[in-house]
């Protein structure tokens, strides 16, 4: 990449860093007095020099209102430049010309041919280092949205996020994961997973994401009961290979810094996700993670993001020919994602509903059993501890006499949580109410996004006492019968949430009034 200093290094001033909430979040601000960008250039971008990284932003804005000695920057470019707010870090104005992989991202759009070998790493190698612009970037993302990635392409892909960051080596362990495409609020399930797998002996060192749009993601409840879910990758080989499972946040490893990087400036804004983006998205992290088995959880339905049974049977082929060509065996299961799973949905909630049922297995919510131990069972057969068609009863077996229980309690305490831990120890939110049924009758639809925005409205995912519980799901009730129970820490977000469920109405029930024109 062509990045010429305007007038030489000598040009390098230093600031003081304050944070800002700025969108976008690359966008530094500076004093237009500070004389950095004096005279005619083209394309101006700056260079942030931190004692430890280096990062470059095209998007400079020169306000008045910040002192002279200051520089404002967003918390997520302090965290890349990995310093406090009150730190002194340089910035050399730079004149940019785009880089070689500009040029080739630009024939493939003009004319239309699939890219050669090694022209989509030098691609991702330039998005991890933030050689590319926002426009760049953004170009890449929607290339595969107008003309889609061939296997080939989404392999490279695949591979080029995952070498861009951290690789964690297990040595000679055989080790296996679960991966869900997501959609379905409550889909608690890896946490009855990871001890399952982990109780038959096998190795599951289980990287899970934050919520972002959802109520709540799997590191997040799992930090729900109290214990850490950020670990070197050090860490992890060590504590895992100790208990055989661990559930810890992705986010906390360099994993394929490049698909952070597309989906934080370019999916995320723009709503879209195209088909070969999360194949490789999901895939690198895997192949940066040492995984050899893999089960996808393929979440189908209504408010998913898989609309009907073929287009998972399509997804669940791609993603096994792509497990095959980058040494990861993948089966996946179609699971049915209409409704929520279990009965909570939010952190502490679901928290509380995972241990319940993992401590009476024979009460708990039929749906979060039933998958949770179908999708186990798939990788107890792939790993030969069961007969084709005998892994959920197997994996049923180490839920229903305890194993899965002594499992998880002993990777409670190994990520620094209590191992006496108690359902009723796990906060929610103190303040809640109940939504009564309307009418008389059979509940038979409750809207997964409906459910998902009220949760948020109460405070979700950041409030982890926040959330829904069913009170009915799937039954028969009355008029005036309760449906729903609405926690939330906040009395403000508590009466904010009850007011968008009455604006959503995200239950069907069986003789209601559907609409009327």
């Amino acid at each position: 990449m062509s990045l010429t200093p305007i007038k030489k290094p000598s040009d390098i001033r230093e600031f003081i860093v304050e944070k800002a909430q700025i969108f976008p979040k690359n966008t530094v601000i500076l004093s237009p007095e500070a004389g950095l960008f004096k005279g005619a250039f083209k394309n101006p971008q700056v260079q942030l020099i931190s004692e430890t990284r280096t990062i470059f932003t095209e998007h400079i804005v020169l306000s008045d209102h910040v002192p002279l000695a200051e520089i404002w920057v967003s918390g997520e470019t302090l965290v890349e430049l990995e310093i406090d707010e009150g730190a002194k870090i340089q910035v050399l104005p730079l004149s940019r010309t785009p880089p070689d992989s500009y040029w080739l991202l630009r024939k493939r759009m003009v004319q239309k041919r699939p890219f050669k070998q090694n022209e989509i790493a030098m691609i991702v190698n330039d998005i991890a280092h933030h050689r590319l612009s926002q426009l760049e970037k953004t170009a890449f993302v929607l290339s595969q949205v107008f003309d889609p990635f061939n296997m080939d392409e989404i392999e490279e892909l695949s591979r080029a996020m995952a070498q861009t960051g951290e690789m964690i080596d297990f040595g000679q362990e055989t080790c296996f994961g679960k991966h869900s495409t997501g959609g379905v609020p409550g889909n608690k399930v890896s946490l009855l997973i990871v001890p399952i797998i982990a109780a038959a002996g096998l190795l599951i060192p289980k990287t899970s994401s934050r919520a972002i749009t959802s109520p709540s993601g799997t590191a997040d409840t799992m930090e729900a009961f109290g214990c850490d879910v950020v670990f070197s990758a050090e860490e992890l080989v060590e504590i895992s290979q100790k208990t055989r499972g661990m559930i810890v946040w992705g986010g906390g490893f360099n994993l394929a810094p490049a698909d952070d990087i597309l989906i934080r400036d370019v999916e995320f804004p723009l709503g879209v996700n195209p088909s070969s983006m999360m194949l490789a998205s999901i895939m690198s992290k895997k192949l940066a993670t040492g995984i050899h088995f893999l089960v996808m959880d393929l979440p189908t339905g209504h408010g998913t993001k898989i609309a009907d049974i073929g287009t998972a049977q399509a997804l669940g082929r791609d993603f096994a020919e792509l497990g095959r060509r980058l040494g990861i065996r993948v089966e996946s299961g179609i699971t049915f994602g209409a409704h929520p799973v279990g009965h909570s949905v939010g952190s502490g909630l679901e928290a509380r509903e995972a241990l319940r049922t993992l401590m009476k297995p024979r009460e708990g919510p039929s749906s979060l059993i039933e998958k949770s131990c179908e999708l186990s069972g798939i990788l107890l057969e792939m790993a030969g501890k069961a007969l084709r068609g005998q892994g959920r009863e197997y994996a049923k077996q180490i839920l229903n006499d305890g194993q899965a229980l002594d499992k998880f309690y002993e990777i409670l305490e190994a990520q620094g949580g209590d191992k006496n831990l108690k359902p009723d120890d796990i906060p929610v939110g103190e303040h809640f109410c109940e939504i009564l049924s309307p009418s008389s009758g059979w509940i038979v639809e409750i809207d997964n996004v409906k459910i998902a925005e009220i949760a948020r409205t109460a405070g979700c995912p950041k409030d982890k006492g926040a959330g829904i519980y069913f009170l009915k799901k799937k039954d028969a009730v009355k008029r005036g019968e309760s449906l729903i129970r609405i926690h939330s820490s906040s009395e403000s977000r508590l009466s904010a949430a009850e007011g968008k469920f009455a604006k959503l109405n995200p239950i069907t029930i069986e003789g209601m009034l559907i609409g009327r024109v």
